[in-house]
């Protein structure tokens, strides 16, 4: 079929603060014989998003496209007679005219040409809009319970910043598993939010001390596992309150990138602590298949319920709103923030 010549995306011409997102013009992309072209409808906001906006994370060339999440319709299928024969390939259903989600770099665009083993079917009872909720956040916690720590029945894991997206997830996986989760927010109202996504209890960091309710949580013992969202801010108290022979999970780096620190540290308590990243659980096809086909049934079946805090339009200011919002404005954002495209 034949393409338009240009799309529109959301671009950054060098790293920066939100004032270098803007919205322009840009050639169709490249199609490579084993992807998969979206016609795309939604984009999911990310952390990520900001770490390469702001350099943390480094793009080899610019202008650069920004965003890693993002859902729509199949408008042409691999032409690779490889891929086309590939029995996980051929497994996945793909069609054109079918919904789909994608994690792939750069993709915040009108249209967008991706590798298929990054495409995820997307199943006729979950919308292209809940879709692009969960896609990222929901793989992230789907692998991370399953590889980084497998969560299990009786565990007692802490969740710092709980009433975020992620956060959310990891309380209603918690829950479905018959962990305890406890969970660290900023105000009574996300507390409450977190309490009905499967929190057991919920530590309000401005005015408690997470590491002494943790201890009185668990008489003293510590958590199993910590998954840690925030980064320089929480990252040496994790120490304090994780069990002997805990895990400690880095997810992300919302309060900025954990310091330096010396590997002796994790000696006094044999902790073992991981930085893993989603795209390396899911880095086959078939794992990602996998993964993906896990995701969306949790999704279809209700057992993960994806909020979505708000849409921001497809232009540069609501580019910039949406990550000032989930940045300098994080505290008052729980769930998934959107771009709606088409």
């Amino acid at each position: 079929m034949s393409f338009p010549s240009t799309v529109e995306a959301i671009t950054i011409p060098h790293v920066g603060g939100f004032e270098v997102l803007q919205k322009t013009t840009i050639p169709f992309p490249k199609v490579n014989p084993a992807d998969i072209v979206i016609k795309v409808e939604y984009c999911g906001i990310n952390f990520i998003d900001t770490y390469y906006r702001q350099g943390l994370y480094k793009y080899q060339d610019f202008p650069a496209i920004i965003g890693k999440e993002t859902s729509g319709t199949i408008v042409a299928l691999p032409t690779d007679s490889t891929v086309l024969n590939n029995d996980t390939f051929k497994n996945q259903g793909f069609k054109v005219g079918s919904k789909v989600a994608a994690d792939f770099l750069g993709t915040h665009a009108t249209y967008i040409s991706v590798p298929w083993k990054n495409v995820y079917p997307v199943p006729e009872a979950v919308s292209t809009q809940l879709a692009a909720a969960a896609l990222l956040q929901g793989l992230t916690a789907v692998t991370f319970f399953e590889e980084a720590y497998k969560v299990k029945k009786g565990d007692t894991i802490l969740v710092h910043t709980v009433a975020g997206g992620l956060g959310l997830l990891f309380a209603q996986l918690g829950r479905s598993v018959g962990a305890t989760v406890i969970g660290t927010t900023s105000s009574v109202e996300k507390a409450e939010t977190a309490k009905q996504n499967g929190a057991n209890h919920v530590i309000l960091y401005p005015v408690e001390d997470t590491v002494k309710r943790v201890l009185e949580i668990t008489d003293g013992e510590g958590v199993d596992a910590v998954f840690d969202g925030v980064g320089r801010d929480t990252f040496d108290n994790n120490f304090k309150l994780i069990k002997r022979k805990g895990t400690i999970v880095s997810v992300g780096n919302a309060s900025g990138a954990v310091a330096p620190f010396s590997v002796p540290k994790l000696v006094e308590k044999n902790v073992k602590l991981l930085r893993p990243t989603m795209s390396n659980y899911v880095y086959t096809a078939e794992e990602a298949a996998h993964y993906g086909k896990k995701l969306f049934n949790l999704v279809e079946n209700g057992a993960l319920n994806i909020k979505i805090y708000k849409e921001y339009p497809f232009t540069a200011e609501g580019a910039q709103e949406a990550q000032r919002d989930l940045t300098v404005r994080g505290g008052k954002t729980t769930g998934k923030l959107l771009i709606k495209i088409a």
